[in-house]
């Protein structure tokens, strides 16, 4: 236990040494994604609106919902006073020491959102500040290793959007489902890839704030109020564009990208594109066309397997949803329907992850992120989110391919999943150990960094199969991805089983605000 005289709120100490730690890596690589905003900040502060999402003079087109966009105009208004060249639609590539300096800023000041949901989220949940399940989960949120890595390193705004989340879910354990439902419209709007948490979301509202009510009517206009609330965000972000929503749709939606990433992300479709490699070669069959080891984004030929569609993954994500989000409905116990809310959040956002077309590589943080809310209420759930965060923080690592990157990435990611073992040992001092197998799983990702930084060197395969790295730590990652879906869903799915959660803080006091009613009555 913390000692509560010494540390007043552990959680805003350990905020600020984050924020410190995160200004020191202002001077490393960035990847391309810090051209992307570039572009945008350009583009809404020199174009006129109706030209945003038809703008083609980068390759890094707007390809964010209109709230994002309206961000970056914002900031745009400050970027001018800083360096007017950012500003610049025809600048390609420009980065000037001043502009990446406010850009890395940037990103480090909006993570104050990310701090706010997070501190909000504990205290709803109950979390007393002094105890050790407050320092558990506030080192496990604040120095998230995955957006130190995708933010702060590689460049982007995640951690300003999962704060967005954050402050959703807050609502929705204090039950102000209407605040919830806002705010999580306002984060689709910000970036709609958080569509794939939307049917827990919607089940829940659904089950808990409207058909709870006793009368008819009343649930009617539950029904409606939640309607409306969800839908002013969307028409304050798209009635601008209204003439353009055909354009814009196909900005957000780009199917012509083809099943995978030029990096594939570790899911099934990894596994899938490994395995027509592997027979391909085996009967000595190539794919006519693009291949998926091209690094190139685009529709891709198989060698032996059949080619799998949009339409195929949006059938399985949304088969492999139905049973978790059928569960979260069947719920009946208000004290256990947050937690149970939680994990259908996780499993629909890996359900996504593990079948959805085109995934992105970072994606896999709308997994990790909300567990490690669950890791601190439940040591089962710490335990299925420790093998997910050792996968999936790992397959992060081609994000941060240069070469003086390979100490930073290694030391963090080691640093972040022994303090993250270190504090749920602390905190369920019973903790049950992982099996042989697991065990041998995580061992196995040391001999992927021997293989890339010394054997294929020895052996002159960094030139004749430069992709393989990339494909043993996708594949390999994958594996881990996939026990770790089947497994917690399993889990989840027999709850009662063997778990009883206690109410949480919010609803003990809805309970005895409700009992004073009665007694009044």
């Amino acid at each position: 236990m913390v000692d509560t005289d010494e540390i007043k709120d552990v959680f805003w100490i350990l905020a600020g040494i984050a924020t410190a730690f995160k200004t020191l890596l202002f001077p490393a690589y960035y990847s391309t994604d810090f051209e992307v905003h570039r572009n945008w900040l350009a583009i809404t502060h020199s174009l006129p609106m109706n030209r945003w999402y038809l703008d083609t003079t980068s390759e890094w087109t707007l390809d964010y919902p209109p709230f994002f966009a309206y961000f970056e105009w914002l900031l745009s208004q400050v970027a001018q006073f800083v360096d007017p060249a950012m500003l610049r639609v025809q600048n390609l590539n420009y980065a000037s020491q001043k502009t990446v300096y406010f850009q890395r800023i940037s990103v480090v000041v909006m993570d104050g959102v990310y701090m706010l949901g997070a501190r909000s989220c504990l205290n709803a949940l109950g979390v007393d500040r002094h105890s050790q399940q407050s320092v558990a989960g506030s080192l496990i949120l604040i120095f998230n290793v995955g957006l130190i890595f995708v933010d702060h390193i590689h460049f982007q705004y995640n951690g300003f959007l999962f704060g967005i989340l954050l402050l959703s879910l807050s609502c929705l354990f204090r039950q102000r489902y209407l605040w919830s439902a806002f705010t999580f419209a306002v984060l689709l709007n910000f970036k709609h890839i958080f569509l794939y948490m939307a049917p827990a979301f919607a089940v829940y509202f659904l089950k808990y704030h409207c058909l709870q009510q006793q009368q008819t009517m009343a649930k009617l206009r539950a029904f409606s109020q939640l309607l409306m609330v969800g839908l002013l965000p969307f028409l304050l972000s798209l009635g601008p564009f209204w003439r353009q929503i055909p354009q814009l749709m196909s900005r957000l939606f780009p199917f012509k990208r083809g099943l995978t990433h030029a990096y594939w992300a570790p899911n099934l479709w990894a596994l899938y594109n490994a395995a027509d490699k592997v027979t391909g070669s085996l009967l000595g069959r190539s794919a006519e066309g693009p291949t998926t080891t091209s690094g190139l984004v685009q529709e891709t030929e198989y060698a032996v397997l059949p080619t799998i569609t949009p339409p195929v993954t949006f059938a399985l994500t949304l088969i492999f949803m139905l049973p978790i989000l059928w569960k979260l409905f069947q719920t009946k116990s208000e004290i256990q329907a947050p937690v149970v809310f939680l994990r259908a959040v996780v499993l629909c956002a890996c359900s996504s992850f593990v079948f959805g077309w085109h995934v992105h590589e970072k994606a896999i943080l709308m997994c990790l992120i909300p567990l490690c809310l669950i890791t601190i209420l439940c040591e089962q759930d710490a335990k299925w989110g420790y093998i997910l965060a050792i996968a999936g923080y790992y397959s992060l690592f081609p994000l941060l391919f240069e070469v003086d990157l390979l100490v930073p990435r290694y030391s963090l990611y080691l640093a972040y999943v022994a303090m993250m073992y270190g504090q749920v040992r602390r905190l369920y001092p019973t903790f049950q150990a992982y099996c042989f197998l697991e065990w041998a799983y995580f061992l196995g990702f040391i001999a992927i960094p021997i293989y890339e930084h010394i054997v294929s060197r020895i052996l002159g395969l960094h030139l004749r199969l430069p992709f393989l790295p990339l494909l043993l730590t996708s594949v390999y990652s994958a594996l881990g991805v996939l026990y770790f879906y089947v497994r917690y869903y399993v889990y989840a799915m027999e709850l009662n089983t063997w778990f009883k959660q206690q109410p949480l803080k919010s609803q003990k006091k809805t309970q005895k605000k409700r009992k004073t009613k009665t007694k009044a009555q």
